[in-house]
Protein backbone atom coordinates (compact mmCIF):
# COMPACT_ATOMS: atom_id res chain seq x y z
CA UNK A 1 0.00 0.00 0.00
CA UNK A 2 1.47 3.45 -0.94
CA UNK A 3 1.02 6.38 1.42
CA UNK A 4 2.20 9.71 1.61
CA UNK A 5 4.26 10.92 4.72
CA UNK A 6 4.07 14.28 5.38
CA UNK A 7 7.59 15.19 6.46
CA UNK A 8 10.96 16.60 4.97
CA UNK A 9 12.59 15.08 8.52
CA UNK A 10 14.92 12.70 6.80
CA UNK A 11 14.86 11.32 11.09
CA UNK A 12 11.46 11.12 11.53
CA UNK A 13 11.02 8.99 7.80
CA UNK A 14 14.15 6.46 8.58
CA UNK A 15 11.89 5.80 12.18
CA UNK A 16 8.55 5.49 10.82
CA UNK A 17 10.11 3.40 7.63
CA UNK A 18 11.76 1.13 10.49
CA UNK A 19 8.75 0.66 12.18
CA UNK A 20 5.90 0.32 8.91
CA UNK A 21 8.27 -2.89 7.19
CA UNK A 22 7.58 -3.73 4.06
CA UNK A 23 3.51 -3.89 4.14
CA UNK A 24 3.47 0.19 3.13
CA UNK A 25 5.14 2.38 0.88
CA UNK A 26 6.50 5.42 2.22
CA UNK A 27 5.61 8.43 -0.43
CA UNK A 28 7.66 11.54 0.08
CA UNK A 29 6.56 14.94 0.06
CA UNK A 30 9.36 15.48 -2.72
CA UNK A 31 7.78 12.57 -4.68
CA UNK A 32 4.50 13.96 -4.71
CA UNK A 33 5.68 17.62 -5.70
CA UNK A 34 5.14 19.61 -2.39
CA UNK A 35 8.67 20.96 -1.61
CA UNK A 36 7.41 24.08 0.68
CA UNK A 37 7.41 23.73 4.07
CA UNK A 38 3.98 23.29 5.56
CA UNK A 39 2.27 25.36 7.51
CA UNK A 40 1.94 24.54 11.59
CA UNK A 41 -0.13 26.97 12.47
CA UNK A 42 -2.07 24.87 15.50
CA UNK A 43 -2.36 25.29 18.86
CA UNK A 44 -2.39 21.96 19.51
CA UNK A 45 -0.12 18.88 18.45
CA UNK A 46 -3.48 17.36 17.81
CA UNK A 47 -4.23 20.64 15.46
CA UNK A 48 -0.83 20.42 13.60
CA UNK A 49 -1.07 16.77 12.60
CA UNK A 50 -3.98 17.76 11.03
CA UNK A 51 -3.26 20.56 9.60
CA UNK A 52 -0.16 19.47 8.06
CA UNK A 53 -2.23 16.37 6.37
CA UNK A 54 -5.13 18.14 4.94
CA UNK A 55 -2.48 20.27 3.55
CA UNK A 56 -1.15 17.02 1.44
CA UNK A 57 -4.18 15.58 0.57
CA UNK A 58 -5.91 18.92 -0.32
CA UNK A 59 -2.97 19.33 -3.16
CA UNK A 60 -2.95 15.47 -4.16
CA UNK A 61 -5.91 13.40 -3.28
CA UNK A 62 -3.68 10.99 -1.78
CA UNK A 63 -3.96 8.59 1.47
CA UNK A 64 -1.39 10.57 3.58
CA UNK A 65 -0.41 11.02 6.95
CA UNK A 66 0.98 13.61 9.28
CA UNK A 67 2.73 13.75 12.92
CA UNK A 68 3.14 16.67 14.95
CA UNK A 69 5.51 15.54 18.34
CA UNK A 70 6.17 17.69 21.26
CA UNK A 71 8.33 17.33 24.63
CA UNK A 72 6.35 17.92 27.96
CA UNK A 73 7.59 18.31 31.10
CA UNK A 74 5.90 18.67 33.95
CA UNK A 75 7.72 21.18 35.75
CA UNK A 76 7.66 23.79 32.83
CA UNK A 77 3.55 23.08 32.52
CA UNK A 78 3.78 21.01 29.63
CA UNK A 79 6.58 23.25 27.43
CA UNK A 80 8.08 23.44 25.54
CA UNK A 81 4.82 21.23 23.65
CA UNK A 82 3.91 21.87 20.48
CA UNK A 83 6.57 24.66 20.28
CA UNK A 84 9.45 21.63 21.18
CA UNK A 85 11.17 22.05 17.04
CA UNK A 86 10.84 25.93 18.12
CA UNK A 87 11.48 26.20 21.62
CA UNK A 88 14.82 28.20 21.72
CA UNK A 89 14.41 29.80 17.80
CA UNK A 90 12.48 30.36 14.80
CA UNK A 91 14.60 27.44 13.57
CA UNK A 92 14.61 23.57 14.60
CA UNK A 93 18.56 24.47 16.36
CA UNK A 94 18.30 21.16 18.67
CA UNK A 95 21.36 22.24 20.54
CA UNK A 96 19.81 25.80 21.28
CA UNK A 97 16.43 24.03 22.09
CA UNK A 98 18.66 21.88 24.39
CA UNK A 99 20.40 24.74 25.80
CA UNK A 100 17.37 26.26 26.78
CA UNK A 101 15.40 23.44 28.43
CA UNK A 102 18.66 22.48 30.59
CA UNK A 103 18.63 26.24 31.64
CA UNK A 104 14.95 26.17 32.37
CA UNK A 105 15.03 23.30 34.56
CA UNK A 106 18.21 24.56 37.14
CA UNK A 107 17.61 24.39 40.12
CA UNK A 108 14.43 22.01 39.80
CA UNK A 109 14.01 18.69 41.19
CA UNK A 110 10.87 17.46 39.21
CA UNK A 111 12.56 16.88 35.85
CA UNK A 112 9.96 14.61 34.86
CA UNK A 113 8.40 14.87 31.33
CA UNK A 114 7.35 12.85 28.03
CA UNK A 115 7.21 12.67 24.66
CA UNK A 116 3.53 12.72 22.57
CA UNK A 117 3.42 11.98 19.04
CA UNK A 118 -0.53 12.43 17.14
CA UNK A 119 -0.58 11.10 13.63
CA UNK A 120 -3.43 12.41 11.42
CA UNK A 121 -4.36 9.50 9.03
CA UNK A 122 -6.66 10.46 5.94
CA UNK A 123 -7.82 7.58 4.09
CA UNK A 124 -10.44 8.07 1.33
CA UNK A 125 -10.94 11.43 2.78
CA UNK A 126 -11.62 10.36 6.03
CA UNK A 127 -9.06 11.74 9.03
CA UNK A 128 -8.13 9.57 11.78
CA UNK A 129 -5.73 10.41 14.75
CA UNK A 130 -3.95 8.06 16.81
CA UNK A 131 -0.83 8.93 19.40
CA UNK A 132 2.20 7.46 20.93
CA UNK A 133 3.49 7.96 24.85
CA UNK A 134 6.47 7.83 26.21
CA UNK A 135 7.08 8.79 29.54
CA UNK A 136 10.34 9.37 31.48
CA UNK A 137 12.60 12.22 32.74
CA UNK A 138 15.13 14.91 31.40
CA UNK A 139 18.76 14.24 32.34
CA UNK A 140 21.37 16.89 34.20
CA UNK A 141 23.17 16.74 31.22
CA UNK A 142 23.43 15.82 27.27
CA UNK A 143 24.25 12.28 26.45
CA UNK A 144 24.76 9.73 23.67
CA UNK A 145 25.49 10.93 19.67
CA UNK A 146 22.32 9.01 18.02
CA UNK A 147 19.14 10.43 17.25
CA UNK A 148 18.32 14.20 16.89
CA UNK A 149 16.14 16.89 18.95
CA UNK A 150 15.69 16.51 22.63
CA UNK A 151 17.48 12.31 22.51
CA UNK A 152 20.49 13.49 24.16
CA UNK A 153 18.63 14.41 27.55
CA UNK A 154 15.34 12.19 27.35
CA UNK A 155 15.68 8.84 29.87
CA UNK A 156 12.59 7.07 28.99
CA UNK A 157 11.43 5.81 32.20
CA UNK A 158 12.76 2.33 33.34
CA UNK A 159 16.13 2.84 31.55
CA UNK A 160 18.91 4.40 33.08
CA UNK A 161 20.41 5.68 29.52
CA UNK A 162 18.83 8.43 27.00
CA UNK A 163 17.29 8.30 23.68
CA UNK A 164 20.72 9.56 22.22
CA UNK A 165 22.34 6.37 23.72
CA UNK A 166 20.28 3.28 22.15
CA UNK A 167 20.41 1.85 18.67
CA UNK A 168 17.70 3.23 16.35
CA UNK A 169 16.13 -0.26 16.69
CA UNK A 170 15.81 0.12 20.38
CA UNK A 171 14.47 3.04 20.49
CA UNK A 172 11.59 2.80 17.94
CA UNK A 173 10.95 -0.43 19.97
CA UNK A 174 9.75 1.94 22.79
CA UNK A 175 9.56 5.65 21.36
CA UNK A 176 6.13 7.58 21.59
CA UNK A 177 6.62 7.64 17.63
CA UNK A 178 7.30 4.06 17.26
CA UNK A 179 4.24 3.73 19.16
CA UNK A 180 2.16 5.73 17.54
CA UNK A 181 3.19 4.16 14.18
CA UNK A 182 1.79 0.85 15.28
CA UNK A 183 -1.21 2.44 16.09
CA UNK A 184 -1.43 3.57 12.44
CA UNK A 185 -0.42 0.54 11.29
CA UNK A 186 -3.54 -1.24 13.22
CA UNK A 187 -5.76 1.36 11.68
CA UNK A 188 -4.53 0.97 8.12
CA UNK A 189 -4.42 -2.73 8.49
CA UNK A 190 -8.54 -2.70 9.54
Amino acid sequence: MKIVFATNNAHKLSEVKAVLGDDFELVTLKEVGITEDIPETGSTLDENASIKARYVYDRTGLDCFADDTGLEVEALNGAPGVRSARYATDGHDFAANNRKLLHELEGKENRRARFRTVISLIRGGEEVQVEGIVNGHIALSESGSEGFGYDPLFVPEGYDRCFAEMSADEKNAISHRGRAVAALVQVLKS
